[in-house]
């Protein structure tokens, strides 16, 4: 018999802060402009295991063993054991490197991960209540918060989760990722594969005026809003609620057939991003019901540039390298013409991210008095925010972001005991709407070919937006 919520229990153990093993350099280290714009606080994940009995016999040895290896890693990775500090003008952020260490915390839950129900990422199950994942005071000063904090939960029938939640103020996707699996590799007694970039003087330096274009720098401009709406604070008020919507390798090819039916034969075949953002798009105004066609509408699309950047950045570099570009449209446009419109949309805005735009944003933002007013907080109230400041920090209705994770090696996490169970995306205390992941499948294979889609709507559009999406594909 399962138990219900109120018979659920997690106790916290114990909380250590871990070190570096070894002493690593110490100081302030700058952050780049993309350190400290888009969101800024902590992105939690949560890997589920099946430890064999060898492990689970030897009570602490897991965590042992993840302590051992995470104190080793955060030698290389030294910036992640360090702090955010304000600057004396307290709109910019440093990296304060003092090797006060990562929050480590051991908890136990009376549930057998059997009675969590579906682990999986595709799941709409919501583990947010439990507390896999450590929490975040955001209370609390800038300068105490951990930038890395992670969590093993033991489960009663000798299965355990590690919660992990970074903060994106310091690395992106890309370098998190690399992070863990560096860490794994050392608690298998593998040593570490590829170390870190550490080195952000390339995008810190004065921008030449050479290296800039006047063009139009439309990520930076204010995201629409509802017509006969002079701000977002109502539609940030709105309840939001998660789903994860499973695309089949069929679905896939159907809309791969409707995105380029028409499209001009010299030009490349548009991607699962391109197509599936598409029709995203279309969806979510479908859902939203705009009260006009001539209603403005935005998608983010968050653009990674290592190598887009001259020179190139090593793929290995350590830090914040994206942003976030934006494709206009309207509702009316985008629902009156096919797929394929919206997607050559999608196209056209990250065909812009040149060379010459990728540095005249960063000049942009160099020039800048404040760059709260491009943070987007999650959760982490800004006392200086303004209704007019809000108009740079809300994704939601009538605008959305779709993110691709779908080539992060976000599974197979090994630490010694086997490769997880499952590995779930967790939701930030004040998840926005309009908030779109897409991942890999991890229950499929190479043949299988289908994709996740993490969804974040408002309560009142996401039936509406479910029906839309399938509609069109079944």
């Amino acid at each position: 018999m399962q138990k219900t919520r109120e018979e659920m229990a997690l106790k916290m153990k114990a909380c250590y802060m871990v070190k570096p093993a070894e002493p690593t350099w110490k100081g302030c280290k700058c952050l780049s402009e993309w350190d400290q714009t888009g969101t800024i606080t902590h992105v939690p994940t949560i890997y589920f295991y099946r430890p064999p009995q060898d492990w689970v016999k030897l009570g602490d040895k897991i965590a042992a063993t993840l302590k051992q290896s995470l104190s080793r890693a955060l030698v290389p990775f030294y910036p992640l054991a360090g702090r955010l500090r304000r600057l004396p003008s307290g709109n910019r952020l440093e990296l304060n490197c003092n090797a006060e260490g990562v929050e480590f915390v051991e908890a136990e839950c009376n549930l057998k991960l059997d009675e969590l129900g579906d682990l999986s990422c595709s799941s709409e199950h919501n583990y947010h209540d439990l507390h896999l994942t450590p929490l975040v005071d955001y209370t609390r000063p800038i300068h105490e918060l951990p930038l890395l904090l992670a969590q093993l939960t033991r489960f009663a029938c000798g299965g355990v989760s590690l919660g992990l939640t970074i903060s994106h103020a310091v690395v992106d996707g890309p370098s998190a990722l690399h992070f863990i699996s560096e860490w794994a590799s050392l608690s298998r007694g593998e040593p570490i594969k590829t170390m870190p970039f550490l080195d952000r003087e390339f995008l810190i330096r004065e921008v030449d005026d050479g290296d800039v274009s006047d063009g139009e720098l439309s990520c930076l401009d204010h995201f629409p809003l509802l017509i006969e709406k002079s701000d977002n604070l109502e539609e940030k008020k709105k309840e939001v609620t998660p789903a994860f919507l499973k695309v089949t390798k069929e679905q896939l090819e159907k809309l791969k057939r409707l995105a380029n039916k028409g499209r001009v034969s010299e030009t490349r075949p548009y991607s699962r991003y391109e197509m599936l953002a598409a029709h995203i798009w279309r969806c979510a105004c479908k859902a939203r019901k705009h009260s006009s066609p001539e209603q403005p509408t935005a998608l983010a699309i968050c653009v990674d540039v290592r190598s887009r950047i001259e020179p190139p950045l090593p793929s290995a570099y350590f830090g914040n390298a994206s942003f976030d570009v934006k494709a206009l449209s309207s509702s009316g446009e985008l629902l009156s013409n096919p797929l394929g419109f919206a997607a050559g949309k999608i196209r056209e805005t990250v065909e812009k991210v040149t060379n010459e735009y990728i540095w005249s944003n960063l000049k942009y933002l160099k020039n800048q008095k404040d760059l709260r007013l491009f943070q987007d907080l999650h959760g982490e109230e800004s006392s200086s925010t303004t209704a007019d400041d809000n108009k740079e920090l809300f994704y939601g209705n009538p605008n959305l972001g779709v993110v691709s994770w779908l080539t992060l090696p976000l599974y197979g996490l090994d630490f010694g005991w086997g490769k997880e169970v499952a590995m779930r995306l967790e939701t930030y205390d004040t998840d926005f709407d309009g908030d779109f992941v897409l991942l890999q499948n991890p229950n499929g294979d190479d043949e299988d070919g289908s994709l996740i889609v993490s969804v974040r709507l408002q309560v009142l559009h996401m039936d509406s937006f479910k029906k839309h999406f399938y509609a069109d594909i079944i």
